[in-house]
């Protein structure tokens, strides 16, 4: 499959290749414990309203959910992402606590919404006791996870890489928010045609697969890689700053 002249990997491995990246550089989380698991901010009156007031407000403006299915579906995939890579169950719950607070900031605006996000986090965080530095974790992966100003989210440390790789993979069709099909937009469209998605860490082989199944009467293949190419990009830097390959594979066929 290409596209004027050049092969899927090959624009993809083009637009990712802008930098190398030093991940033995990235912050680290505190020595102290961890004052709070993610199921606390479950429980958090505030974090749920900001989720749903931020889902709302996309839903007006005709966006995919962002509400509690994604927050919690993000929290789960990137503490899988870093357990199944071995890190530490500190890092495992930053990520979780990054996955389920990431789109916080949509309760304020889309545009920016990872910066106005991160600074909510470090509020709640705050409120809770969390020291400084896992703060300073956490507002940098929610901060670093991409908006929608042509700006590519980019991993700065490990919780950050396991977000971006969590949040990009949730493409399906229980996101459509729009009822009427007549009305879909090419993401609606792309969305819906997913019947299921799975991101599969192998740590043996140092690689991380994103597996959808597409409908392809309700949406070309291709379609999908129109759309979602800044969300490849960034997920092939995620997972080369966590020492992994990324793939797609579409249907069994893999793509990528």
């Amino acid at each position: 499959m290409s596209t004027n002249g050049e092969s899927i990997p090959e624009i993809i491995g083009e637009a990712a290749a802008v930098r190398a990246t030093k991940p033995e550089a990235a912050a680290r989380p505190a020595a102290v414990a961890l004052p709070i698991t993610v199921a606390d901010l479950e429980k958090d009156p505030e974090v749920r309203a900001y989720i749903e007031a931020g889902n709302a407000n996309l839903a007006v403006i005709g966006f995919t959910e962002h509400g509690l299915r994604h927050a919690n579906l993000v929290s789960h995939i990137a503490r899988n992402v870093l357990r199944r890579l071995g890190y530490d169950q500190r890092e495992q719950e930053l990520a979780a606590i990054a996955g389920y607070l990431h789109d916080i900031g949509n309760a304020i605006s889309r545009y920016d919404h990872s910066l106005t996000g991160a600074l909510l986090a470090r509020d709640i965080l705050r409120r809770y006791g969390v020291a400084p530095e896992d703060i300073a974790i956490v507002m940098g992966a929610i901060g670093s996870h991409g908006d929608d100003t042509q700006r590519l989210g980019e991993p700065v440390h490990a919780v950050s890489a396991a977000l971006i790789l969590a949040d990009k993979s949730d493409v399906h069709r229980s996101r459509v928010q729009n009822p009427d099909q007549s009305k879909f937009d090419q993401h609606d469209r792309v969305n819906y045609a997913a019947v299921s998605s799975f991101l599969r860490v192998d740590p043996g082989e140092k690689s991380i697969t994103l597996e959808l199944t597409i409908d392809t009467t309700i949406a070309p293949v291709m379609h999908y890689f129109e759309i979602f190419l800044p969300r490849m990009v960034m997920s092939v830097r995620a997972a080369e700053f966590l020492g992994c390959t990324f793939h797609i594979n579409i249907n069994g066929v893999e793509l990528l």
